[in-house]
């Protein structure tokens, strides 16, 4: 070997195993699969179809919203007021159905979501309110108005087709659940395969470079606002529909689990990282540990704890990451 090749070869930085391998997905993954081989050896319940059925039916509107958070993190912007609108969304589904044709109320409440997104949008890009404080306070309103529209009551619908896409099943699985795979494929399109979801890295990586590239900023954050928004609002019907009612508490704390869920799958809460595929993995295993805590009779307050810790680890693996780099 040469002295100048021995030169080079030296001038050429070590790569560490961190970044010879894409971490965050395989990590994922592994820490999917041995969850889920512990909990099938641990319980003989979990490994049935009627259990694995029913785990993908209760953490759809949990997915759902965080097939949408995802995107928003990606762009750089947080959305804490999705569970405001689902609930918002849910009473406006039920309101609309007992005066209405129930189907109208089911579409006009996911509208809604989307529409009380596009408000977030102005308030972060227009009034350039930063986005943890300006979601923060709509979701006081719009929490407010819930209670407002319903009296602090609990709205029920009585006609049963409202109750079809959350009690239905379509070959063996509930509508809810194939709702669920249809968020994901469009957003996890939208996200893999467009100038948009190439857009959202961009701008959530470096709005300023992006902007000097020609990438309307404003108009990529906005459009993420809108989606995560519509995310909630489809949620928040599928939870109605399951129990043909609404109620303006619906939703407290879940956009915390959608966040959660988004960032134990990898998602960087710096921006400009992440994807659909490993967000819905990190939905899946916070499910999983609350299913196998239910199986083997487990207090929850440890279910807490596990999924805190998991959280704490997911967001200082992305430090560590990053600074390694």
């Amino acid at each position: 070997m040469s002295e100048a090749t021995a030169a080079g070869e030296a001038a050429i930085p070590r790569r560490g195993w961190t970044e010879r391998i894409d971490v965050r997905s395989y990590g994922i993954v592994l820490s999917f699969l041995v969850l889920f081989i512990a909990l099938s050896l641990a319980s003989d319940k979990f490994l049935t179809t009627r259990n694995l059925l029913n785990l993908l039916d209760q953490s759809a509107p949990v997915g759902i919203v965080a097939c949408g958070i995802t995107l928003g993190i990606i762009a750089g912007v947080f959305d804490l007021s999705v569970g405001a609108i689902f609930a918002v969304a849910a009473v406006v589904a039920c309101k609309i159905a007992l005066v209405a044709n129930p189907w109208l109320g089911i579409v006009v409440g996911m509208l809604s979501g989307g529409a009380l997104g596009i408000l977030n949008a102005v308030l972060v890009n227009q009034v350039r309110i930063n986005s943890f404080i300006a979601t923060l306070a709509s979701s006081i309103v719009f929490r407010g108005i819930a209670i407002l529209v319903t009296g602090g009551m609990i709205v029920t619908v009585t006609d049963d087709r409202f109750s079809t896409l959350g009690t239905q099943t379509l070959l063996g699985a509930k509508y809810s659940v194939w709702v669920y795979a249809a968020v994901i494929l469009v957003t996890g399109f939208l996200l893999s395969k467009t100038t948009f979801g190439r857009y959202l890295y961009a701008v959530g990586g470096n709005a300023e470079a992006a902007r000097l590239s020609g990438v309307r900023v404003e108009a990529v954050r906005s459009a993420a606002f809108v989606i995560t928004g519509l995310c909630a609002g489809i949620a928040g019907v599928l939870a109605a529909s399951r129990t043909s009612s609404a109620q303006p508490d619906l939703g407290i704390g879940l956009e915390l689990s959608a966040i959660a869920a988004s960032v134990v799958g990898g998602t960087s809460i710096m921006g400009g990282e992440g994807s659909i595929w490993r967000a819905v993995i990190g939905v899946l295993i916070l499910a999983m540990i609350g299913n196998g805590f239910n199986l083997l009779g487990i207090d929850t307050i440890y279910q807490q704890i596990v999924q805190g810790l998991l959280i704490m680890f997911a967001v200082g693996a992305d430090q560590l990451l990053r600074h390694r780099r």
